[in-house]
């Protein structure tokens, strides 16, 4: 039996070499800016960085239209084949049921043309990428593999649940529904970007190509020009400061803006499904039984102002290929998170303030002592050859200091039936939730001072990527941590027991 096959839309071929593009634009900026962004010399082999530039170009351009030329992709016996390759045939054929989500991303050149990239997420995909990509499809044929996908999935279920045919009916009008869970609004998106650390990432990216361009700025000239500057006064000095900044922060709003633009979270019946941006616009489905643990992440000035971001760790991958947290609330209130949160994961106990069991008072100089024993040395030398001014530097104890106690009062851990909540703090406050039968590993972790103390550290792993997301508490009581150990093994046995 011939089945019909599909391929890309041509603009794929297009797609693939601007992918590649991307990947040689820092080599070339790297060869641009050893050349001097020109070659005066007439030897051949003043030449040669720029001739494998342009051999390399070229290999990405053939490379992408040999794929989308032997790429095809078409549905057979309750599968999803995919065939592409020129001299190396590679086939991988996906099942229907294993078939997770899709996750669709489009971009400026996607939009024009009408097509949109999806991927498809399947139970293996816990490396951050996805099963299979398709670069560049039209809406209707992306629709038609949703379709095959439910056909598929009804069917069995009907054959193993349902033998009556309007049962059958209510399981395909049930896959329809859908009721909008967040949608961020104008305020919390200015917030959002207000309190990111975009504006250091902006800072930072300045920075860097400035280092890699530093050859060619006439410091000289900037000093001179600088001196005369400074002679106006310190209050220019400082306005110049505060207007760099302050563009900064307005470049951080725009990529933000950009970035988080109507980002919606719908629930789907056994489905998250969150869509964002402006430019390109990614859609990403999350079931909810790959959920495996939540994150509210709360930093200095949220946590001041009274909001969090929630990050869900899950097994599948996120909106890019090496994506693993994915954002459930990129910015959001502490009283209006709740419901939301209920809403999705009614099994889940999100009390924000219970009763931690926390850190003793004996583990306090735990949290301190090895910040204090490094920086002596540091506020030893600063005093030695900086003196007096370098006696200053004892005021660096104090901000690590109140870091370090402010840890202290954060860290604690509740167990609440078969779900296991961890908080710790490194800047931000973390709050992390997880169910029993999600953790994978419980560890404990003593060093010989804690012994000394009868005092332990404790970490709690779930899969989410290759390595897992971990959350770990420092500095517990011993009792407390074999307490926690106990409540862990005791599911481990039941698992035995069960098999």
């Amino acid at each position: 039996m011939m089945y019909k096959k599909y391929k890309l839309h041509p603009v794929s071929a297009v797609i693939n070499f601007i992918k590649g593009l991307k990947e040689l634009i820092i080599p070339f900026l790297i060869i641009a800016v050893a050349n001097g962004f020109k070659i005066e010399s007439n030897d051949f082999w003043e030449y040669i960085p720029l001739l494998i530039f342009l051999l390399v170009l070229i290999f990405y351009l053939i490379s992408g239209f040999i794929r989308w030329w032997t790429f095809v992709y078409w549905f057979e016996e309750n599968e999803l084949r995919v065939e592409y390759g020129l001299f190396i045939k590679k086939k991988r054929y996906i099942p229907f049921d294993r078939i997770q989500s899709f996750n669709y991303k489009e971009s400026i050149f996607h939009r024009i043309f009408g097509l949109v990239q999806v991927m498809v997420e399947t139970a293996g995909s816990t490396d951050g990428k996805p099963e299979v990509v398709l670069t560049a499809i039209t809406r209707e044929e992306a629709s038609q593999i949703e379709r095959e996908t439910k056909k598929v999935n009804i069917e069995q279920a009907s054959e193993n649940e349902f033998e009556d045919k309007n049962q059958l009916e209510a399981v395909e009008v049930q896959q329809d529904l859908h009721e909008i869970i967040y949608k961020i609004s104008a305020k919390d998106l200015f917030l959002l970007a207000t309190t990111s650390n975009s504006i250091g990432v902006v800072i930072a990216g300045v920075a860097a190509f400035i280092s890699q361009v530093s050859e060619f700025i006439p410091y000289e000239r900037i000093f001179e020009e600088l001196s005369i500057f400074i002679q106006f006064g310190f209050m220019i000095v400082l306005m110049t400061i505060f207007f760099t900044f302050l563009m900064a922060w307005i470049v951080s709003i725009i990529i933000t803006f950009i970035n988080y633009y109507d980002f919606t979270v719908v629930q789907e019946n056994d489905r998250i499904v969150i869509t964002r941006g402006l430019l390109e616009k990614k859609r990403i489905t999350i079931p909810k039984n790959r959920v495996q643990g939540i994150k509210i992440v709360e930093n200095p000035i949220r946590q001041m102002v009274k909001y969090a971001t929630v990050v869900v760790e899950s097994a599948s991958g996120g909106f890019g290929e090496h994506d693993k947290k994915i954002m459930l609330f990129p910015i959001i209130s502490n009283q209006r998170m709740l419901e939301p949160l209920r809403q999705l994961f009614p099994h889940f106990d999100f009390e924000m303030e219970p009763d931690f069991i926390r850190p003793p008072k004996k583990a306090k100089p735990h949290f301190y002592r090895i910040d204090i024993l490094w920086l002596l040395p540091i506020i030893g030398l600063c005093s030695y050859f900086f003196y007096p001014l370098g006696l200053f530097s004892i005021l660096f104890v104090l901000p690590v200091l109140m870091l370090r106690l402010w840890q202290y009062k954060t860290n604690g851990f509740i167990i609440t039936g078969n779900q296991l909540t961890l908080r710790y703090r490194v800047i931000s406050r973390v709050t992390f939730i997880a169910e029993k039968k999600r953790i994978q590993v419980v560890q404990s972790k003593q060093n010989y001072f804690q012994k000394r103390k009868n005092i332990a550290s404790i970490q709690a792993t779930v899969m989410s990527g290759i390595t897992g997301a971990t959350a770990r508490v420092s500095h517990l009581n011993e009792s407390d941590v074999n307490e926690l150990l106990s409540w862990f093994e005791k599911s481990k046995e039941m698992k035995k027991e069960d098999a």
